[in-house]
């Protein structure tokens, strides 16, 4: 994988990725947004649905696709993209997050975690090492290393443990990576909770490990908003301006702006798949909520901006009609819009930075949703 930087606004950042596949050469332009499949499918998508958003890169999921279907099948297909036919880039994460929500039935050590197995019971282990391993046989195009998500609220000195604990899993994940002659790229993930040292000496010991790009975690765990922005504004610029930046897990569409404006390249999150299969859909002017009986008789489009097959076709009506009935089409036409709004919102911001107006824009977007635009703190 290669980098590229066009153009920076402020501190927001125009550029791509550039992935050597099998199939020949893949480019995605960032800021991007990356949509979950975390069983090896965008939830009630086909892969040709996902491309047609916009999508140029998926995220799946280590950890549930170590548990099922498992390596051995996984290998028997070649890997991820043949088993899930999405032959276009895929990062996967390492498993260390849903580890982190397993809560009780895990026990952490210094050589990985000891956990119960949420399908059938069983115990089983997952290292650093192994979590490589599985990527590996994923054929992953981006490759997390293993680390503990720090929860949030945490100790100073659980924080730092945590921490220090996470770089040292940093440290094996390289060695292991190196070791499978893996030749794909691999992303270091920053720690340290909400405490500013901490995320310093997290950010300080990655880059002196040396990664391919570099994820900030441990964000978007119940933290304030206030407190998520401070860190970002903070770590962001600790980080080399010539790898690519990664927000794990966020977020909302003002997330992503957010993000944006504190120096974030790539973005993933369920929301925009989750909240369209219960009703909760995003448009140019906010959000409707399409279970609310006001929709029965409205005849007008989900959203008269937009290019998506679900608003060039139907009307908000016929999708309250399908949700009312609990009918399969509903959450896939919803999901189709959702997702074309993330991919549409991050093309504006694209072409707002190449533009040297990305201020305005995120003026006119908060404006549009009705809020006010949160202060950069070191502005």
């Amino acid at each position: 994988m290669k980098y590229e930087l066009d153009k920076t606004n402020g501190l927001a950042r125009r550029g791509r990725l550039i992935f050597q596949r099998p199939q020949g050469e893949f480019k995605v332009e960032t800021p991007a947004f990356m949509p979950v499949g975390t069983y090896g499918t965008v939830k009630g998508m086909t892969p040709e649905e996902v491309r047609a958003t916009g999508a140029e890169i998926l995220l799946g999921n280590t950890f549930h696709l170590w548990l099922r279907p498992g390596q051995e099948v996984m290998r028997k297909h070649g890997d991820l993209h043949d088993f899930m036919q999405w032959h276009r880039p895929i990062l996967t994460d390492s498993g260390g997050f849903q580890v982190f929500s397993l809560g009780k039935l895990r026990k952490i050590t210094e050589e990985g975690v000891q956990f119960q197995n949420p399908i059938n019971g069983e115990r089983i282990f997952l290292s650093p090492e192994k979590s490589m391993e599985i990527q590996y046989d994923l054929g992953s195009d981006i490759v997390m290393i293993f680390d503990e998500c720090t929860p949030y609220p945490a100790t100073f000195d659980y924080a730092k443990k945590s921490m220090e604990m996470s770089l040292r899993w940093a440290q094996r994940s390289r060695a292991y990576f190196d070791e499978l002659g893996n030749k794909n790229a691999l992303f270091g993930i920053v720690q340290g909770g909400t405490f500013e040292e901490l995320r310093k000496i997290s950010a300080e010991g990655l880059v002196n490990i040396g990664f391919d790009g570099y994820a900030i975690g441990g964000l978007a765990v119940g933290e304030p908003k206030e407190e998520m922005h401070r860190i970002l504004e903070f770590t962001t610029p600790l980080l080399p301006a010539d790898n690519p930046r990664y927000l794990m897990g966020v977020g909302k569409p003002e997330d992503l702006v957010e993000g944006v404006r504190r120096g974030i390249d790539m973005f993933d999150c369920v929301m925009p798949t989750r909240n369209a299969r219960n009703g909760h859909l995003f448009v140019t002017d906010g959000i409707v909520k399409i279970r609310n009986a006001k929709y029965k008789d409205d005849t007008s489009p989900l959203d008269p901006h937009c290019d998506c097959y679900t608003c060039k076709h139907y009307t908000k009506s016929y999708l309250y009609h399908l949700d009312k009935c609990g009918e399969i089409l509903g959450a896939r036409l919803n999901t189709i819009h959702n997702l074309r709004y993330y991919q549409r919102l991050m093309a504006e911001i694209r072409t707002a930075i190449e533009q040297d107006r990305f201020d305005d824009f995120v003026t006119e977007f908060y404006a549009r949703i009705g809020k006010d635009v949160p202060p950069l703190q070191k502005a």
